[in-house]
């Protein structure tokens, strides 16, 4: 029993290894990279059967504005 344990866990951390190339914290991080925006939420979502990480940060002219990132190339999604 404790050797299908461990089998499971490993199996279900490469897979969600696997699913996304680029972390919520690196897409976060992508998105501040060489500006002053603040991030103020960040989360991950499947959007048209892709996983995106969706940024909220704040603008240095104190608007809010959405970034979303696709999580297997970290390139913008218009």
């Amino acid at each position: 029993m404790k050797n299908l344990l461990k089998v499971v866990l490993v199996v279900l951390f490469f897979s969600s290894s696997c699913l996304a190339s680029i972390s919520l914290d690196e897409a976060a991080q992508q998105i501040i990279e060489g500006t002053y925006n603040k991030v103020l939420g960040a989360q991950t979502e499947i959007i048209d059967g892709k996983t995106v990480h969706i940024i909220k940060v704040l603008t240095p002219d104190g608007r809010i504005r959405y970034y979303k990132i696709d999580a297997e190339t970290g390139q913008l999604v218009n």
